[in-house]
């Protein structure tokens, strides 16, 4: 059964309606990691680049297992579009049970994440400081992979707003618990690394505790923690099998730069830290392209779920518009203020200041070319998981980037001596490739479901 399919105003509305909450909580949710960089990066280069590798472990472990809660979103706009509370329900479920089952299994890495660090070529002070950062910051993982969890539960049921408040608080309490625990102030102890993962986990936890809530109380005819031990594997297979390829999918990108941190490791410390600031500031700019995508797969999933083509259709021209939009100003930005956006992560006084800068700045430069690769391949595979076409796109990223990008950016900064900026080099190939088979690929779907 079709519908009317609707303007392309509409769908703009729609989107930001959506979007804009899901952006305002993904930056102020960046805040937190970006607020951990800057103050440890005033409190000495070595914790910074420590933070750096070993938060790009916990996020590439992390986002493995995000797969499952971010399976919940399309599935639950799919079951709401047609009226089903019952599969809302037990999708969710499952999506929890997957979640801390993954968390039980990964949580010894973190502990003796020391070995693994020194295997990847960082130096023994470094890896040293990042296994004292994981073995605290590792249970965090729990509350975070449950967070995504509701997050998705929450934004299926078109309720993005409170997320926006809820992690605006996050914010609050981490530069609070920071500038205690890391620097000693406030009467607290002196714990650097240590007090930056104690900080992630305390607003971790607070956060899932406040979403939690919030589910319950918003939706209380969902019975969302009902039973909650009850058991039922058709939707928890179902539900593995979407998460896995969007885990793999989401870990051949993130692997691509935690490899190229690692690989920014073996050049140096210096260019490590540049590095770690230089992609703090890509990244906030790339919050706005997810939140835009994750609004574009829930409206993505309800056309599916009501088999409404054109709704589909118009949908998707309109997010890649919104979103190359603001690509195009981010390209402005990092060419035009690419040496004052770096300084603002830098102690005045370190003596390596001048040097992290032109590094960081010659990053940014090379980070304006692979802008509207990376927002072009983000928004396909935000469309491609609406009408939950998962396999595919997980051999493109795999493809793009682990076959293309990582030994180009091997061979641009080591072979033929470009540094860091060949090393960057190679992320742009595998960016620009993505978003070419991504975007073909969901185009080929669409035409297979007319």
């Amino acid at each position: 059964m079709t519908s009317i399919p609707l303007s392309y105003g509409a769908h703009a509305r729609g989107l930001f309606r959506l979007g804009v909450p899901l952006i305002g909580s993904f930056v102020a949710g960046f805040a937190i990691h970006m607020t951990d960089t800057i103050m440890l990066g005033w409190y000495s280069v070595t914790s910074l680049a420590a933070s750096t590798i070993a938060g790009s472990l916990w996020f590439i472990l992390f986002i493995l297992g995000a797969g499952f809660g971010q399976a919940v979103m399309p599935l639950v706009a799919e079951a709401g579009a047609s009226g089903d509370d019952v599969r809302v329900r037990r999708v969710t479920r499952m999506a929890m049970w997957l979640s801390m089952i993954y968390f039980a299994v990964v949580i010894p890495v973190f502990w003796w994440s020391e070995a693994v660090l020194l295997a990847v070529g960082q130096t023994p002070e470094v890896a040293a400081l990042g296994q004292q950062y994981l073995r605290i910051a590792g249970f965090g993982m729990a509350p975070g992979l449950l967070i995504v969890v509701f997050r998705s539960y929450l934004s299926g049921q078109h309720l993005t707003g409170v997320q926006l408040w809820v992690t605006l608080l996050g914010v609050v309490l981490n530069a609070f618990v920071n500038y205690a625990l890391i620097f000693g102030n406030w009467g607290a102890p002196e714990l650097g690394i240590r007090g930056a993962a104690i900080a992630s986990v305390s607003v971790q936890m607070f956060t899932m505790l406040l979403l939690a809530g919030y589910a319950q109380l918003k939706l209380p005819q969902l019975h969302l923690f009902q039973r909650i031990w009850r058991s039922d594997w058709p939707i928890f297979w179902h539900v593995f099998r979407l998460g896995v390829p969007i885990g793999l999918t989401s870990l051949a990108e993130s692997g691509l730069f935690v490899a190229s941190s690692a690989m920014m490791g073996w050049i140096g410390e210096i260019e490590l830290a540049a590095h770690g600031i230089a992609l703090q500031l890509v990244s906030l700019m790339f919050m706005f392209h997810i939140g835009m995508s994750q609004a574009a797969t829930i409206r993505a999933g309800a056309a599916f779920g009501k088999r409404n083509i054109d709704d589909l259709r118009r949908g998707a021209r309109m997010a890649y518009v919104i979103s190359a939009s603001f690509g195009l100003l981010c390209v402005a930005l990092f060419l035009a203020f690419p040496g004052p956006l770096i300084s603002l992560f830098i102690d005045p006084t370190e003596p390596a200041r001048d040097e992290l800068i032109a590094i960081g700045t010659s990053l940014l430069i090379v980070a304006a070319l692979f802008q509207m690769a990376d927002l072009t391949q983000i928004v396909s595979l935000s469309l491609l998981r609406g009408i939950q076409d998962m396999t595919v796109p997980m051999w493109i990223a795999a493809f793009s980037y682990w076959v293309l990008a990582i030994p180009f950016s091997y061979v641009m900064a080591f072979t033929f001596g470009f540094g860091p900026e060949g090393l960057w080099l190679g992320l742009t190939l595998g960016l620009a490739v993505a978003a070419v088979l991504l975007t073909w690929r969901f185009w080929s779907e669409v035409r297979r479901l007319a």
